[in-house]
């Protein structure tokens, strides 16, 4: 299961009515006004972490996908610690999702580790 499927659930299960159209003219989509951003990322190697610690110490949140890391490989663990230690430094918090994602928060943001129930 993809990443985008995993935000949208499965195709299959919707119908066009489900959806509505935004125009994005209707949203101000300046993001100076925004206390916190929330960053895409994809973490292929040990040089991609810098990105990822610049923005968590800038105050921002980080989704990173690591599904292109092979597991049994030490760069995994290095990445990880490299992150854990970030998040502390900074009073964040991170949690990995599955096998596939690394969400890394910065200072006075805690990720729960309860899921919402309908």
């Amino acid at each position: 299961m993809g990443f985008m499927s995993k935000i949208l659930g499965d195709r299959d299960a919707h119908t066009a009515e489900d959806y509505v159209e935004l125009n994005l003219d209707d949203f101000d989509t300046a993001s100076g006004d925004a206390a916190m951003q929330v960053h895409i990322a994809e973490i292929q190697g040990q040089q991609d972490v810098i990105a990822i610690k610049d923005a968590i110490y800038d105050g921002d949140l980080v989704v990173a996908d690591i599904t292109r890391l092979r597991t049994e490989d030490t760069t995994v663990e290095r990445i990880t610690n490299e992150l854990q230690q970030v998040a502390r430094e900074v009073d964040g918090d991170i949690v990995q999702k599955g096998d596939d994602q690394i969400l890394v928060t910065p200072t006075g943001v805690k990720v729960s580790r309860e899921k919402l129930t309908r």
